[in-house]
């Protein structure tokens, strides 16, 4: 066991937001803000129902002095029970045993449950080698520049090891702030942002309550590249709905060929349960797109975007998940992934999309305690409408799909 100094009782845990980025599963979370200070995006339900927060440099900073102070308590720790620095499960156990008066289980729950959130999110971030962070929660830049850039210098002064500060952004708001403030961002210590472009096609935008036009998404972005910030632009699949399929793909390449964004990370629709949007697929308003719909669409953008770029598909309301590459270069690459998809049978394809849904999401559904009734019996129609080959069995499949998603993303 391992004895901590025992201090403070706020010296035990930090703020940490609900949600984390994708592509950032080594990061330190930070949060600099709470919530969403725009929360209107009818297909997002991460942040409904929540009061936006902006957090003081004071607050934030005595954060970063806690994870200071925690992740030199694990490398003592290592050392102490003789594992030399290295971040060992038994490294964890020896700190939490050896202080019950902090993660013990006469703690008050939720105080104990901060304090394991805050060691755990160290221990995992130090396990990757403390090189990246990311600044919670939807959108960091909303803080004053000053304040901002403040915020990054003392947290790499404290943590030299820091190689990579991300964030997400709204484009209306790095739209909003100067060129130059985004240069002193970027020369502070902030590496790469994180904006939901979503689409570049007005109508669709509109619909969905972005609260940014296309416009904005390109002064925005064209600044970003230019203030020498990695930019990552985040597109949607399937937020046309049936009906603006094609023009939301030929306007968001069109938007993208303007901006030049380093990323493109592509992560298709997926309509959440307790979203906005729910009601509106649930009453007919919305026609949502099948999954080979959103496949035509995710062809349609690799053809049509023509900049040097990297593109990814790992997240997984992508069917084809493997989809990976820098254009031009791997544009034929990419392209014959998703022709060898299209060109199975109806059936196979389908039998492909529920295996690969159920291998994924059903371990997050169960997780969550959202696998019930209406689930399991969506589920067993879809597999045997499947061994029929039924006529019914693409409709079958995608309810059971779209239950799935709506009840988690992984």
């Amino acid at each position: 066991m391992y004895r901590m100094k025992i201090e403070k009782p706020e010296n035990y845990s930090f703020d940490i937001g609900p949600m984390g980025a994708i592509g950032e599963q080594g990061s330190l979370l930070l949060r600099v803000n709470r919530n969403c200070p725009w929360n209107m995006c009818l297909f997002c339900d991460v942040y409904k129902g929540r009061k936006f927060e902006y957090r003081s440099n004071e607050e934030i900073k005595r954060d970063i002095d806690v994870i200071e102070f925690l992740s030199d308590e694990i490398n003592r720790a290592s050392l102490d029970i003789g594992f030399g620095g290295e971040i060992a499960p038994e490294v964890i156990n020896a700190m939490i045993l050896g202080n019950p008066e902090i993660y013990g289980r006469t703690v008050d729950p939720k105080t104990r449950n901060s304090r394991l959130s805050s060691l755990f999110n160290i221990v995992h971030w130090l396990s990757y080698g403390g090189k990246t962070v990311f600044l919670q929660d939807a959108n960091a830049l909303i803080m004053r520049t000053h304040e901002l850039s403040d915020v990054i210098r003392y947290l790499r002064e404290k943590f030299p090891s820091i190689e990579r500060i991300t964030s997400y952004a709204r484009s209306k708001t790095c739209a909003q702030k100067s060129l130059e403030e985004l240069k002193e961002l970027s020369q502070a210590g902030l590496s790469r942002l994180l904006v939901g472009l979503e689409s570049g096609y007005e109508p669709v935008l509109e619909y969905m309550q972005k609260g940014v036009t296309a416009e904005d998404h390109v002064k925005a972005g064209t600044k970003i590249v230019e203030s020498g910030t990695y930019l990552v632009e985040f597109v949607m699949p399937g937020l046309g709905s049936k009906k603006y399929s094609k023009r939301h793909i030929l306007e968001t390449a069109r938007v993208l060929n303007e901006i030049e964004p380093n990323l493109i990370r592509i992560r298709s629709l997926a309509i959440q349960e307790n979203s906005p949007l729910h009601e509106r697929w649930k009453s007919g308003e919305f026609e949502q797109p099948t999954d080979d719909q959103m496949v035509n669409e995710i062809r349609l953008l690799i053809e049509k975007l023509d900049f040097d770029c990297k593109i990814e598909t790992g997240q997984l309301t992508n069917i084809l998940f493997e989809l990976e590459g820098s254009l031009p270069r791997d544009r034929e690459k990419m392209l014959k992934i998703i022709e060898q998809y299209k060109s199975k049978p109806l059936m196979e394809r389908l039998g492909f999309r529920l295996e690969r849904y159920l291998e994924y999401y059903i371990p997050f559904v169960e997780e969550q305690g959202k696998l019930d009734h209406i689930l399991k019996q969506q589920i067993k129609e879809a597999v045997e409408s499947l061994k029929k080959e039924s006529p019914d069995a693409e409709t079958k499949v995608e309810q059971a799909i779209s239950t799935m998603k709506g009840k988690c993303i992984p």
